[in-house]
């Protein structure tokens, strides 16, 4: 059973900057984070594959940057230039595989709110 635990939510102005941090308690080398405002889908916003393979949501291109601390199994997406519209709980994923089996773990989400 894998454990993930966010942090790093917060209230910032419009244009500033956060960085979320979601560490998991064992390997979890496809980590990916995803947001959702009440009455809607989660979305999928950045993940990352072992140390270099990235890839982001088109609303968050060029704003945000995902990357990854190996040692501790942290993952974090430094969010800049922030938008009202990034207002969400943001929630980190982490898929494992095990005899060929996929299992996908989710934290308890942090809390970010852009205001304007």
């Amino acid at each position: 059973q894998l454990r993930l635990v966010e942090s790093g939510g917060g209230t910032v102005e419009v244009g500033g900057s956060l960085t979320l941090s979601c560490t998991a308690s064992g390997r979890a080398p496809a980590t990916n984070w995803y947001r959702q405002t009440p009455g809607n889908e989660r979305e999928f916003v950045a993940g990352i594959i072992g140390n270099s393979g990235t890839n982001y949501a088109d609303y968050v291109t060029g704003r945000f940057s995902i990357s990854r601390d190996e040692p501790t199994n942290t993952v974090y997406m430094q969010m800049n230039n922030l938008k009202p519209e990034d207002s969400a709980t943001h929630y980190c994923s982490a898929v494992t595989t095990t005899d060929g089996q996929y299992t996908n773990y989710w934290g308890q989400g942090t809390h970010v709110t852009v205001s304007s």
